[in-house]
This record gives structure tokens, sequence and C-alpha cells, in this order.
């Protein structure tokens, strides 16, 4: 019998890893609708008429939007105690059905029946969604994903935030032209549509072949790889594939085991995975507290009393069209990725937020209209440049740079990092306008500024780089005990078998897996034997201290 292809939902190489990447950018697409829906119809006389408790009072709105970054660090830290038993297919089903139940929670509010504490809890719950989703759908990206387009993908999802904020933005300006209860129930009730493309489409599509060699699952593991690849079953091509990362699973000591332990997240040695944790906890956190909210809450302010006193209806529409610019700008990182590199476009974001930020207190100091004008013009320039970099980069790095063990639980730590602190700005960003005025951005100039010496001197390449040629890389530190930037700088860019040598070379792995799944009826005999040296290397790792 003549060797096929395997396909899903009819589809099979390009067109099923379009299929997946369109999905997976579906689940983003909601991230930053959802994001976004509030700001218009939170402060609407129509949305206060049901919820009274909101009229006139700042904090009470301020809790209403911030209490789904609570829902999201609770949906993402439930992905880290589960995450590696759900799957990433499961998870992300899991996580568009509790969507659109918060969704259909909140639109289901009425007067006179505790309106307000039902809106919190549906806004609670489709935070929980989201939270899952976020944790979960980078690393999905990245497992099915071809080495030489991941950043691009990855990238798409990113970027595809702002659109989703830019949609939710018009939707809701376009909406309070309309009948007063379709004022903001239908703006809430659309992140619907998205939610059913999510669920549907991941009943029908593959899940990560990682995921499922690490649950010894070969035979669909190697479907879906050749599936992705548009390889035949059997073919060398798969088995170079998949033997690549069963070397790189064995290497983790990740064998034979369904969830990933907790503990596994803090160990260091050749693996190095508490110091990779923390590089994409990291890029997450700088994401936060590099000003992103403190603009994105003050350009609409800076407009109504500075720019255009008076007319609202102005304002409205020029931080519509400060959105599509967010969003234009959002687009670049697409085209420049793999050329410029995760570390220079970290650093090029970087400063042009620091400079920006330095642009915009310099202007509000005087106190002027005219002096206002520039520091509008410095709100621009920094979405400009946290668009093209700091906006997508975090969602790469950290679902790229934890190895295959870790990379849910670590992902999901990113996440939990991310909403944390994006829960504490939104809090603290208006008190810090009310009270110290241009020195909120005088602090935010300095904090951008201090980001530049902890990419220079922490943050290695990965751009063009397998995900098991990564783990090479940190090995290669390690072993050499040198700086992980220099070790990634010196390394070539590796093919398949020569990621196998490396791996050899460093002690990642004892002997190679070919052939080690070739015989379905017993494949995980052929690795248990290499398990003591194994659990010997995981073991002395956690005893090592992780130095740079």
């Amino acid at each position: 019998m003549a060797a096929t292809v395997p396909t899903y939902m009819g589809l099979s190489g390009r067109s099923l890893s379009l299929a997946v990447s369109t999905v997976a950018t579906t689940g983003f697409l909601l991230f930053g609708y959802d994001q976004g829906v509030m700001s218009g119809i939170i402060g609407s006389n129509h949305f206060a008429n049901v919820f009274e408790e909101v009229r006139d009072n700042s904090t009470m709105q301020g809790f209403v939007t911030a209490i789904y970054e609570i829902g999201c660090l609770a949906g993402a830290m439930f992905i880290l105690a589960v995450g590696d038993l759900l799957g990433r297919r499961k998870a992300m089903i899991l996580g568009g059905f509790i969507m659109i139940l918060g969704t259909t929670i909140q639109v289901s509010a009425f007067p006179g029946h505790a309106p307000l504490a039902q809106f919190i809890i549906g806004r609670t719950i489709t935070g929980v969604g989201n939270g899952i989703n976020t944790s979960t759908i980078p690393t999905y990206q990245a497992e099915c994903s071809r080495t030489s387009n991941r950043g691009l993908l990855i990238c798409i999802e990113g970027g595809i935030i702002a659109f989703g904020t830019v949609i939710a933005y018009w939707i809701d300006y376009g909406a309070s032209y309309g009948p007063e209860g379709l004022t903001w129930r239908f703006p809430i009730a659309f992140q619907i549509v998205f939610g059913l493309v999510l669920c549907i489409s991941m009943i029908f599509l593959p899940e990560s072949p990682r995921w499922l060699l690490t649950h010894e699952r070969y035979e669909d593991a190697e479907q879906v790889i050749s599936a992705l690849r548009g390889f035949e079953l059997g073919s060398a091509e798969t088995q170079t594939e998949r033997d690549i990362i069963l070397d790189s699973i064995r290497a983790s000591g990740i064998t034979g085991k369904k969830s990933t332990p907790v503990k596994a997240l803090f160990t260091g040695g050749k693996t190095q995975h508490f110091r990779r944790m923390l590089l994409g906890s990291s890029s997450q956190l700088m994401q936060q507290v590099g000003g992103c909210n403190a603009v994105i809450y003050y350009f609409p302010i800076l407009f109504k009393t500075s720019i255009t006193p008076g007319d609202d209806n102005l304002a409205l529409l020029m931080g519509g069209v400060n959105m599509i610019v967010y969003a234009i700008f959002a687009t670049t990182s697409w085209f420049i990725i793999e050329k410029v590199g995760r570390r220079k476009l970290f650093l090029y974001g970087t400063v042009g937020q620091c400079l920006s930020m330095v642009i915009t207190f310099s202007c509000l100091i005087p106190g002027t209209s005219t002096a206002a004008k520039g520091a509008a013009v410095g709100l621009f320039t920094y979405i400009a440049s946290f668009g093209a970099s700091w906006l997508p980069l975090p969602w790469l790095y950290p679902a790229e740079i934890n190895p295959i063990k870790t990379r849910a639980k670590a992902n999901a730590v990113s996440t939990c990092t991310n909403w944390l602190f994006n829960f504490l700005i939104v809090m603290v960003t208006p008190i810090m306008i009310a009270n110290i005025g241009w020195g909120t951005y005088l602090f935010f100039a300095v904090v951008n500024a201090c980001f530049l010496p902890i990419i220079w001197f922490f943050y290695p390449e990965t751009a063009r780089r397998s995900l098991e040629e990564i783990d090479i890389i940190f090995a290669k530190g390690f072993v050499e005990n040198k700086s992980y930037v220099r070790a990634a700088e010196e390394l070539p860019l590796l093919t398949p078998e020569q990621v196998e040598q490396e791996a050899l070379k460093y002690g990642l792995i004892d002997t190679a897996a070919r052939g080690a799944a070739h015989a379905h009826h017993g494949p995980a005999g052929g690795l248990e034997e290499k398990a003591l040296s194994e659990k010997s290397e995981i073991d002395d790792g956690s005893r090592e201290e992780v130095e740079n």
C-alpha cells in the first residue's frame, strides 16, 4: 500500500499550517478585542443606566475593567497546574468555551437583578478563558511551526492584539449611535463570534506533535508531523523530525511522565530551566512596566483636556485613528523579526520607548496647549515603537526560549507575570498621573533605560533556530562556562543531524534516538535504558547554581 500524506480538515502541508496559524491568531484577536471593548463602554450613560454604581465613579469603573486581569491570572495559573495533562488543543477549546460563557453572563445582566455583580462575575469568567488561551496558544504555535517562520507566526499573533483593539474601538464608536440596549450589549456579545471560530476549528485541528511525543503517543505524533510538513507517513523526513524531538524530550528527563513537576522550573545545569523561565517572564514584566498602559490610558485624556478641549467626539475619533496607527506599526515586526532578530528588536524598541517618554515628560512640564501637542507626538512615537517591538516579542520569546520539559509551565508563569503587572499598572497609573503628572513619564523613561543592560547581557538570540537548537545554546554556555549570549553568537546554524551531534557532545543525551520509536509496539523501552544517566544529569542540574 502506497504511503499517503495525512490530512486534517482535508488539509496538509502549507495549507494545514496556515489553518493552525489562522485559528491561533483568532485567539489573540479575541484577546485584543476583549482588552479594548470596555474602553468605549465603561463611561457611557447607557451603560451607567444599567449599572448605576459606575456612574461618575472612576474607582468602580477601574475595578470593573481591571477585574478582567485577575480572571486572566487565574486562567494562566490553571494552565500552570494542569496544562501538561490537558494538552494544547483541549486547553484552547476550553478557553474559548469559558470566554463564550463569561460573555453570555455579561450581556444578560438587567436592572433589578444585581446587574453589576453579575457583570463582574461574567467579566472575571471571560478573563479566566483568556488567561487559558494566552498561556497556551503561543506554545501550540511554536510547537507546530517550522523553524523558518516560527518567529513570524507568533509575532503575527502578538501584533494581532492591536487589530482586535481597533475592531473593538470602532464597534464601540459605531454602536454608540444605536438604541440604548445595543450600545454596550452588542460590542460585548460580538466577541462570541471569535470564540466560536476558535472552539469549533480546534475540534478538527491536530494536537501539538511535541506534546503527543511527550505522552508517548508516537503514531499520532508521526501523523501530525507528516500532515503539518506535507510528508508521506513513514518518510525519512518525518522520522528525522520525530527523532530530534525525542532527543530533546530525553535530554529534559521527561520521558514517560504525563506532567512536569513545578520544581523542574527551578533547576539549572545543562538545561538551565530556571534561567530560561526568568528570561521569558522578564520580557512579559518589562512589557507591562515599560509604560504601555500609561500611554493608552492618557492619550484620550490628553486630547480631551489639552488639544481638543470641549470636543469629545473629535477626541474619540483621534483615539480611533491612533489605534489604527498602533495596528499598522504592529505589522512592522512581521517583516523584520527573522532578519533583525529578537535581541536587536528588543533593543531598538526599548530605545524608541525611552526617547518617546523623554519627549512626553519634557513637553508636559510647561503645561501649555502648544507644548501638549509635542507630548502627543511623544505618545504617538511610543505607540509606534511599542507596537513594532514590545507588543509581540514577549509572546514569542517565552514560547521558544523554554525547553520542551518546562515550556507549558514556564510559558504559563510568563503569562501570570504579564497579568499580575498589567493589573498593577492599570490600577497605579491613574494615581501617578493625578499626583505627579509629567513625573509619571519621567519614571517610565528611567525604567525603559534600565531594560537596555538586561537585554544586552542576558538575552541570547534565537532567530532562525529550531527549538532543539536553543537547548544546545544553553548546554554550550553551561559546559564551556561562558555567557549564553556569546554561546548563541558562536554557535552556527545547525542541521537536524548536527543538532543530534551537538546534543551528544554536550552530554544532553547519551545516544541518538534513531530508530528509538520505529517499533510502535514498544517505543518507550528504547528510551528507558538511558533513564539512569538522564536522571543523574537532571539531579545534578537541580543542584547547580544558575550562572552566566
